[in-house]
């Protein structure tokens, strides 16, 4: 399997996403065949990412390209599970326009993808590490969704569903956290640098870490809405937006450093 298959199952997966989510929303839409087309995009879309482990002899994590796939995949899932948990309607539509955004961009700009891991990544928590924060990612981003649905709603009502999501996140988001500190330990000797990509993760962990204080002590709506916001733009900074700074060019965070 090679980038070059790419196409082929995304296009697949997300004519089968969209469709359950047409599903979905439609007031006597079926809500199992809604589960059935999108976990049968969710397979599609998962033997590309396996075969393509399997050809490139390595874990496909190491490129941004590679952790797009994983965002994709994981936002499905975790749209999928917040349908199945509350039924809302707008809930897949919304969650296929987030992973379509990661899908395009990847067919857009495909990348060149080799069996090369540099010795830093031939880690045991390089897989347990990458995986667990593109999860906490997608599920932040289905509490992204609530939060924005919930400005725009009347009455609104969504943020305690957003309470769940951001719970279950931050806690993936912890322990990507400290798996990224022990394997740091491993490979350079330090837990923590406070190098660029670091920095942006300790913030947008602290923002998520202050929007569930405000919602335990029940501090309005406004702010704890602005504060997913902010975690989301915080997150998206720290997985990406980090290597278009200058201070970051020398980090062994930045995926040109890990050889993408």
């Amino acid at each position: 399997m090679t980038w070059n298959e790419y196409i082929w199952f995304a296009v697949a997966a997300l004519a089968l996403w969209v469709s359950g989510a047409v599903v979905s929303f439609r007031l006597h839409g079926s809500a199992r065949t809604a589960v059935v087309l999108t976990t049968g995009g969710l397979c599609v879309y998962a033997s590309f990412i396996l075969g393509m482990w399997d050809s490139l002899g390595r874990p496909p994590l190491r490129t941004l390209g590679e952790t797009r796939l994983w965002y994709s995949f994981f936002m499905m899932v975790s749209g999928l599970a917040t349908y199945c948990r509350w039924r809302y309607r707008w809930i897949l539509p919304l969650s296929v326009v987030l992973a379509a955004v990661f899908v395009f961009v990847n067919l857009l700009k495909p990348e060149l993808h080799s069996q090369y891991m540099m010795p830093a990544l031939q880690s045991f928590w390089f897989v347990p590490h990458v995986t667990v924060y593109m999860f906490s990612y997608s599920l932040l981003g289905c509490a992204f969704i609530l939060a924005v649905v919930d400005m725009c709603s009347r009455p609104a009502g969504y943020l305690s569903a957003a309470d769940r999501l951001v719970a279950v996140g931050l806690a993936f988001l912890t322990f990507g956290m400290l798996s990224g500190a022990l394997w740091a330990k491993d490979a350079w000797g330090y837990y923590w640098s406070w190098d660029p990509k670091e920095t942006w993760a300790a913030v947008t962990w602290g923002v998520y870490v202050l929007y569930l204080h405000l919602r335990l002590y029940g501090k309005g709506r406004l702010w704890p809405r602005l504060l997913i916001v902010m975690g989301f733009v915080c997150m998206q900074m720290c997985w990406y937006g980090v290597n278009y700074l200058p201070s970051a060019q020398e980090s062994m965070h930045t995926y040109s450093t890990m050889g993408g």
